[in-house]
């Protein structure tokens, strides 16, 4: 008798620091561990999640709280939207939706934000600063009449 879907998963499982059970199989470029379902290769943290918890929402990804793509441990995922598990990271993109405080200190709040059409904020005080250097400029460079 072939052994079981579980036992399979499982024979490719190691213990990790923070807790985190470490894939052992095959793991993609990308850092996700990767296993057959079906003859259908699946991400490991998938199947991990779909046997312990059952299936995964439509329209919903599986977020590493523990930020190691290669864990399967289901008490290090959770089932977020694709935006909150962006946000969760380490992109240029999050970095920029936590900041509080713009490049000079000043706070990032209804009364000196703005934000921009393609959803970048902008601090007003620091835009004014700049349009009234670019006016400076100007007027110094006028030619002469």
């Amino acid at each position: 008798m072939p052994p079981s879907l579980t036992d399979r998963f499982l024979a490719k499982i190691v213990d990790g620091p923070l807790g985190c059970w470490d894939w052992t199989g095959h793991v993609k470029p990308n850092g996700y561990g990767q296993f057959k379902v079906g003859g259908r290769p699946q991400y490991a943290h998938r199947v991990a999640y779909t046997l312990t918890r059952g299936p995964i929402p439509d329209g919903l990804v599986i977020d590493h709280l523990c930020r190691r793509r290669h864990c399967v441990n289901p008490d290090h995922l959770e089932v977020v939207s694709h935006r909150t598990n962006i946000l969760r990271g380490v992109s240029p993109a999050a970095r920029r939706a936590r900041q509080t405080h713009c490049a000079r200190g000043h706070a990032f709040d209804d009364a000196t934000t703005y934000v921009a059409p393609n959803g970048t904020r902008h601090c007003r005080r620091c835009s004014a600063a700049r349009a009234r250097t670019r006016r400076r400029r100007e007027v110094h460079r006028a030619p002469a009449r």
